[in-house]
């Protein structure tokens, strides 16, 4: 199959395209989706062809004329999108997008919006789990009532992006005018629940988890995204994540994101897409992104959780070289 991938970005703040594209590349052709020229996967060798996208906000005909272009110059057969700010659009129009020839393996908007970070509360509940106390906030008088409320330090949270850890006032207003000018209301003000964080990745068909990796994070960056990490089975974990699949009738890729305190565990959120340490899932011996492919081409799939515990997850740095013509013409074609 030729298999669009967009999130190629490749920095300390990764997306999951990479990721994607090694558990993918020795059996299928890849194609770039990208929305920013800079992003380090277009120069790591790992796609025959890179477009630039439009972005999401500019809406589907936009989407549409362009995702047609490229279907229509590199034949793609299917598409997977890694990133949350283009995921609605994806999801929304999936049955058009299936009409142009491209596959797509994402749950329904309705599905979508049931793992909305304001309504895990009473999400948490169905899954068996808990989840932080949290305040929807849309101004700064309603920031300053909530952190009276729960108490330093909070998390300051985007709906969709974004989440930081405010020890006083003068970090909360800066985190929710950071927050805000980019991603816009509403935002969120959360307890902080001290421990470990847990998580775990895996795929449903649309009736149950078909496989999937729990793992604890040990370090991360200042978004939060996992630098070293350690494979774990957690059975509470486990349970929930397979609670959310089957209780939602989840298809396709997710990441169940958890705090323990070594009694409970508390939904932190549920992203709807590959998280961009899913090649340690493939490397530990259960490829998550070739399983979708398996799914989305009517294969049977047997549930795979095997995977051996202790391992460690470890993201590293490293250089490369390419010629400034590729970013040129990446800018003025779109395409290299």
């Amino acid at each position: 199959m030729k298999i669009a991938i967009s999130g190629l970005n490749n920095t300390d703040n990764p997306a999951p395209g990479i990721p994607v594209a090694k558990s993918l590349m020795d059996e299928h052709s890849l194609i770039g989706l990208s929305y920013d020229p800079n992003e380090p996967g277009i120069y790591q060798g790992v796609f025959e062809k890179v477009y630039l996208m439009p972005y999401p906000s500019l809406g589907y005909e936009e989407f549409k004329k362009r995702i047609t272009d490229i279907k229509h110059k590199s034949n793609i057969d299917m598409a997977i999108p890694n990133l949350d700010a283009e995921l609605p659009l994806y999801i929304k129009y999936q049955k058009e997008i299936e009409k142009l020839g491209i596959k797509t393996y994402l749950p329904s908007l309705e599905c979508f919006e049931m793992r909305d970070k304001s309504k895990l509360p009473e999400f948490s509940k169905k899954l068996g789990v808990k989840h932080p106390k949290t305040i929807e906030v849309v101004s700064l008088d309603d920031l300053i009532k909530a952190t009276k409320e729960l108490g330093f330090p909070v998390m300051v949270k985007g709906n969709y992006y974004k989440a930081y850890k405010a020890y006083n006032l003068d970090e909360a207003i800066e985190f929710y005018y950071k927050i805000s000018n980019e991603w816009g209301f509403p935002l969120l003000v959360q307890e902080v629940i001290e421990g470990n964080e847990i998580n775990f990745v895996g795929i449903g068909n649309g009736e149950k988890l078909i496989a999937g990796v729990g793992i604890k994070k040990l370090t991360t960056t200042e978004l939060g995204k996992v630098w070293s990490a350690i494979s774990i089975k957690n059975d509470a974990l486990f349970n929930a994540s397979k609670k959310f699949v089957e209780n939602v009738g989840w298809r396709g890729a997710f990441e169940f994101e958890a705090m323990s305190n070594g009694k409970d565990i508390y939904l932190i959120e549920i992203n709807p897409r590959f998280p961009a340490w899913v090649y340690f899932a493939t490397m530990l011996g259960i490829n998550i992104p070739k399983i979708m492919i398996d799914l989305v081409n009517g294969k049977k799939v047997s549930e795979n959780f095997d995977y051996p515990v202790e391992k460690m997850y470890v993201r590293y740095v490293e250089e490369t070289m390419a010629d400034f013509n590729k970013f040129s013409a990446l800018i003025s074609k779109k395409e290299i």
